[in-house]
């Protein structure tokens, strides 16, 4: 995925790519969770999904009730898989959960309760008070544009805050690394946005509670 693209993420604050209603959460309803069968699990793995993660997976959504299919990944975007942060609430929250841990090529089986699926109104396809079943499959693995580790790298001085300088810098190595020709005022307007939509008390910094919307331990 381009830098450009993770740029934009940081930016948009996370638009939805299958969002989840105003069910309530895991932590809301006691002694539901989301199943996990494996059903591949690739040799010698390394590396394993963490929330804040950028990954690249394919999802298909079936009902549980009678195994009809409502969602497809594969039918979207000309059948390239998604793109999405892990935890960030960018999917329904069985799948920010069942995904965890998981290793690239690897494939599950999530069988997900209501109260982590679209709850007691449903959508689109889905009817109030579905379980859902969905197969997984994970394809790529890449620090997120969240992740503590960009922090620290965009964090020269080591002050736990982020100032305008620190992240124009990161931005200019970012765009010369990305090496397309692009109209320098971009540079600037995507600085603002940040800033516009990050720094919530209007100091001039990005502070590790701004930055912090995954709620990593490490900051």
């Amino acid at each position: 995925m381009s830098f450009i693209s993770l740029i934009l993420l940081f930016v948009q604050g996370y638009s939805l790519v299958l969002s989840q209603t105003d069910a309530k959460t895991s932590e809301e309803v006691q002694g539901e969770e989301v199943k996990i069968e494996v059903i591949h699990l690739p040799e010698g793995c390394t590396q394993k999904s963490k929330k804040g993660d950028l990954l690249n997976a394919h999802y298909d959504g079936f009902l549980a009730s009678d195994g009809s299919q409502f969602y497809c990944s594969r039918s979207e975007a000309e059948g390239h898989p998604k793109w999405f942060i892990l935890g960030a609430g960018q999917v329904i929250k069985g799948i920010d959960t069942g995904m965890l841990g998981m290793c690239p090529g690897e494939k599950r089986k999530l069988t997900i309760p209501p109260s982590l699926g679209f709850g007691t109104t449903g959508k689109d396809r889905v009817p109030p008070n579905a379980t859902l079943i969905f197969e997984v499959e994970l394809y790529a693995v890449t620090k997120g544009p969240r992740s503590v580790e960009a922090f620290y790298e965009i964090d020269v001085d080591k002050d736990k805050k982020l100032s305008r300088d620190e992240i124009s810098n990161y931005l200019k190595k970012e765009f010369e690394r990305d090496s397309k020709n692009r109209d320098p005022s971009s540079h600037d307007a995507v600085l603002t946005d940040i800033f516009l939509k990050n720094d919530y008390d209007n100091d001039g910094f990005i502070s590790t509670k701004e930055y912090n919307l995954l709620r990593h331990d490490e900051l």
